[in-house]
């Protein structure tokens, strides 16, 4: 455990959230440009990387440095939602279309459209939900479960996984077809153990956001922790950072 010298031992109340990248490494510089090059276009957009390296945060620079950005930027968690949950809540449904369905309801993908639908997780996807996304991707257009007639949607589609999709489609556990839609361009996010020339501003960011949170004076950096947080594997790359930072300050 990493820790830092605390005025009091009282944990924050508040998530800190990183508002400005930290861009020190050279491999982060080019992920940073491909992400500029990316949101430019219309491709969807397929972000690799370990858990906790920052993938949300890289979507949203996606959705924000591109022509939609004045609309909706709407995240799923593909791994958070059983099947059935998961194709009502991308899908929508009409009133009576299953039990407990006692209105109509819009899909994400329809609150998506004209914006960017961030599929987070998405080697997660169940196989049937897969068929009925590449519909959507190859058509423009959704039907919502109970409907008969589709609705057409326009959707530009970002998606994160920290699994292979490569050796998942050769397992049969993707679909090739959906895997080469969703991979427009595909931008690999180095784990924090690669870079760690990051390590010390991101940890100067983390604590002036949680001083900031918890109205406190921004606790300062001794030499040995500097050197605690140098040598530290990072497992969970910059999640496990952030919390780190946030329970010490």
């Amino acid at each position: 455990t990493i820790l830092l010298t605390l005025q009091d031992g009282r944990p924050a109340e508040e998530t800190p959230q990183l508002d400005e990248a930290v861009i020190e490494d050279p491999a982060m510089i080019k992920v940073h440009e491909a992400v500029k090059i990316a949101a430019s276009s219309s491709l969807s957009v397929l972000l690799l990387g370990e858990t906790g390296v920052g993938k949300e945060l890289f979507a949203r620079r996606v959705h924000e440095l591109s022509p939609r950005r004045d609309q909706a930027l709407v995240r799923v968690n593909c791994a958070a939602l059983v099947e059935s949950l998961l194709e009502a809540e991308l899908f929508g449904h009409e009133r009576g279309a299953f039990t407990g369905a006692t209105q109509a309801k819009p899909g994400l993908l329809e609150v998506a459209a004209g914006g960017t639908l961030f599929l987070d997780e998405v080697g997660e996807l169940p196989l049937p939900t897969q068929a009925k996304l590449l519909r959507v991707l190859e058509s423009g257009e959704v039907t919502r479960v109970g409907a008969l007639k589709p609705r057409i949607v326009d959707v530009r589609f970002v998606s994160a996984t920290h699994r292979d999709l490569r050796a998942l489609v050769a397992s049969g556990g993707f679909r090739e077809d959906l895997y080469f839609r969703l991979d427009g361009v595909s931008i690999g996010i180095p784990p924090l153990r690669e870079r760690r020339a990051e390590i010390l501003p991101l940890t100067n960011t983390f604590i002036q956001v949680s001083a900031r949170a918890t109205n406190k004076p921004p606790p300062s950096l001794s030499a040995g922790a500097k050197e605690r947080l140098l040598a530290h594997s990072w497992s969970g790359n910059v999640r496990e950072l952030r919390n780190v930072i946030q329970r010490s300050v």
